[in-house]
Formats: C-alpha cells, sequence, structure tokens
C-alpha cells in the first residue's frame, strides 16, 4: 500500500506574481467554468456545494465566475477554479493513487504532480459527483496543499461516496 502523495513540496516558498509586478489589476479576464452534461440529481448536488464553497481558498479571495450560474468558483489571479459534476479522468484506473488530502482522495495524473511548472487538475474522485479544481502553476509550490485541505470540509458535506483509489 501506498502512503499519501504531497502534491507540493515540503517547504514552504515564495511565489511572486509576475501580474503584481505589473499592476495592482487583475491580468486575466473572468475565468470560465465549462458546463458538463450533469445529471439533475448532481446538478442540484452541485449548485449547493457551489453555495457553500468559501470566500477565500488558500489565502486567495473568490471572485466572479462566467456564467453566473456555474458549477464552480475560482479564487485569485491566476485562479484556482473548481468544477463540479466533471467526468473521471480518462487515464484513471482502479489501481490509480490518491494523494488524500483532509480525507479526499484528490487523483492528479503522475505527469502532472512531477512537474511543479505545469498546471495541476487534481480531481476528488472519492466523492461524487466529481469536483476538478485548476491549480495554476504560480500556486503548485506554496498553495496545492492547502487549497485541497480548504476544501475538503465542504466537499465531504455535499458530496456522496465515489470511486476508490490507494
Amino acid at each position: 500500500m501506498h502512503g499519501p502523495r504531497r502534491l507540493g513540496p515540503t517547504g514552504r516558498g515564495v511565489v511572486v506574481s509576475s501580474c503584481l509586478l505589473l499592476s495592482l489589476t487583475a491580468c486575466t479576464g473572468t475565468p470560465t467554468i465549462d458546463d458538463h452534461d450533469v445529471p439533475d440529481a448532481d446538478r442540484a448536488t452541485c449548485a449547493a456545494l457551489v453555495d457553500d464553497l468559501p470566500d477565500t481558498l488558500a489565502g486567495e479571495s473568490r471572485r466572479p465566475v462566467e456564467p453566473d450560474d456555474a458549477l464552480g468558483a475560482a479564487w485569485g489571479d491566476p485562479a484556482y477554479v473548481l468544477t463540479c459534476g466533471v467526468p473521471a479522468p480518462s487515464d484513471y484506473e482502479p489501481t490509480a493513487e490518491c494523494s488524500v488530502i483532509g480525507g479526499v482522495g484528490w487523483y492528479v495524473p503522475d505527469d502532472q504532480a512531477a512537474d511543479l511548472g505545469e498546471e495541476a487538475t487534481p480531481v476528488a474522485l472519492s466523492l461524487d459527483p466529481f469536483v476538478q479544481l485548476e491549480v495554476p502553476p504560480d500556486y503548485r509550490t506554496d498553495g496545492i496543499d492547502r487549497a485541497l485541505a480548504d476544501l475538503a470540509p465542504v466537499l465531504q458535506e455535499h458530496l456522496g461516496e465515489g470511486l476508490s483509489c490507494l
């Protein structure tokens, strides 16, 4: 049995966004949340989850998304973007390893887990409907584990049991 994998380094780093250096205004547009083919029961579950998501995530403030009624939320700039009701990752297999953070099993493809310079898209496979969090490279060294831990209580409150992973 494998132990939990960390998605970022154990030390705390300082990340300075080039957006902050250039301007105090947002340098990216309003995040867009894709609508997936979500059954009505899951759509209601996701809508309730989105309503209860925190105002801050890993120290970043929640911000508007498009469309207004999206099954998701965003925080920070560049934005962490959460989407509820996503399909299982195409490369998921029952023997896949997960990082368990706050009691939630997050699946991240090995290539994303290893490359801190790329966006990561952990999917909470241990809960249903599935939730994905897009994590920009800016937050990979200092915020990914914190963000997933911040989300765990509200995800567990709203979502049912999902797939298993090691």
